[in-house]
């Protein structure tokens, strides 16, 4: 079956108008993001402490454990998933990275993510400025800055195109849809306008033409609630989008790299359950209302009064982020540890867990499908349940 989107082209390559974005920790590592290039899209690697996912590197880290120990495992975990990805993939599609530019080790993150043959690098949480540097030596990685209105755009290609580099594509972020880390200052951001999907492409495309960058046809990705053929159908026909990114429709797929509890956690939650919140790193996150969450954000005031700087209130006693509010003792974010909630989390521990999820609402409901099942319906609208 043939459908009706034009592909998105990165590098000379066709691919699937589909990316899947990147779910730390460890919810889309070498299973999913293989599975979603076998498929002819982009699959990406969440780069953040992958040793979660490998026992002995694991086990390694808990003895006299330090910041240095930590960053080489994790290196050695994400070579093993690029390596596997890339194996499993037969070729095709490509297989991503995402490194969040608010981890303290991300330079060292995509050094290693290029050394182990990642197609592309996918940056986030933060403007990607120096990506360019950081890649340097690795012509054909491409690069995928995430951001979510086009004041940031236009700082991002200025910077970048001063070097002589431009993005192979942009992936545009909405706060007020997406999952984990949301591009907004604030909680209560989330909904400003200049974050609408429909003028923010109006306004990309307004930034090409000042800045004579028509031609280069610069691929444009939406990200946030596009798990919907509907959604899809407005965005690469109607708004002149060249791809769309999902996050949680994948999370819960059966290839996902997540314990069952973990896709249920998900797939079942209600909309009233999904709730915003600060997160430790000072930007807003978006995650569903479990035991530990809810109880936290009852706790959050008082904990946010009594904060104060201390490393040794870092539980993992690491600087996995180069801004904590638990570390760092800044008053007005998160104060806990994310490393450990989100571990937990990926252990499918409903009641200690840090559960992102995407406000909207999944392709299948509760259901947990295929990779293939999910692309099917998001590039044809082709729902088992309704056939």
């Amino acid at each position: 079956m043939q459908n009706e989107f034009n592909p998105l082209i990165i590098r000379g390559k066709s691919l699937i108008p589909i990316v899947q974005g990147g779910m730390g920790v460890g919810i889309s590592a070498s299973k999913l993001s293989s599975a979603v290039a076998r498929q002819n899209g982009i699959g990406t690697i969440a780069s953040v402490d992958l040793r979660h996912l490998h026992e002995d590197l694991l086990t390694e880290s808990q003895i006299n454990p330090t910041e240095e120990k930590y960053a080489k495992l994790n290196h050695i975990a994400l070579d093993r998933e690029i390596q596997t990805a890339k194996a499993a993939a037969d070729g095709k599609g490509m297989i991503a990275v995402n490194v969040m530019k608010a981890v303290k080790d991300h330079q060292a993150l995509v050094r290693q993510a290029c050394e182990s043959g990642a197609d592309a690098i996918v940056m986030g949480a933060g403007l990607p400025l120096d990506l360019p540097e950081m890649t340097e030596g690795y012509p054909d990685v491409a690069l995928l800055p995430i951001l979510s209105e086009s004041r940031g755009i236009g700082i991002v290609l200025k910077r970048w195109m001063k070097k002589g580099v431009l993005p192979d594509a942009i992936v545009i972020e909405h706060p007020a849809h997406a999952a984990g880390h949301l591009g907004s200052a604030t909680v209560e951001g989330v909904n400003d306008s200049k974050f609408e999907f429909k003028r923010v492409i109006e306004e990309t495309f307004e930034l090409f033409k000042k800045l004579d960058l028509e031609k280069e046809k610069i691929p444009l990705i939406l990200a946030g609630g596009m798990a919907n053929f509907e959604k899809v159908t407005t965005a690469l026909k109607d708004w002149g989008a060249s791809a769309v990114q999902i996050g949680t429709a994948f999370a819960v797929t059966e290839e996902s790299d997540a314990h069952i509890n973990f896709k249920k956690t998900l797939a079942g939650a209600e909309s009233e359950q999904i709730v915003e919140f600060m997160s430790v790193a000072g930007l807003p996150a978006r995650g569903v209302r479990t035991k530990f969450l809810d109880s936290y954000i009852k706790r959050e005031a008082k904990l946010q009064a009594n904060a104060k700087a201390d490393p040794r209130r870092c539980t993992q006693g690491i600087n996995c982020l180069s801004v904590c509010g638990l570390r760092d003792g800044l008053e007005k974010v998160g104060q806990f540890c994310i490393d450990i909630q989100l571990a937990a989390a990926l252990r499918g521990e409903v009641d200690k867990g840090l559960f992102f999820r995407g406000k909207d609402p999944l392709p299948f409901g509760k259901a947990i499908r295929s990779v293939q099942e999910t692309i099917q319906y998001l590039l044809y609208g082709h729902h088992p349940e309704r056939a």
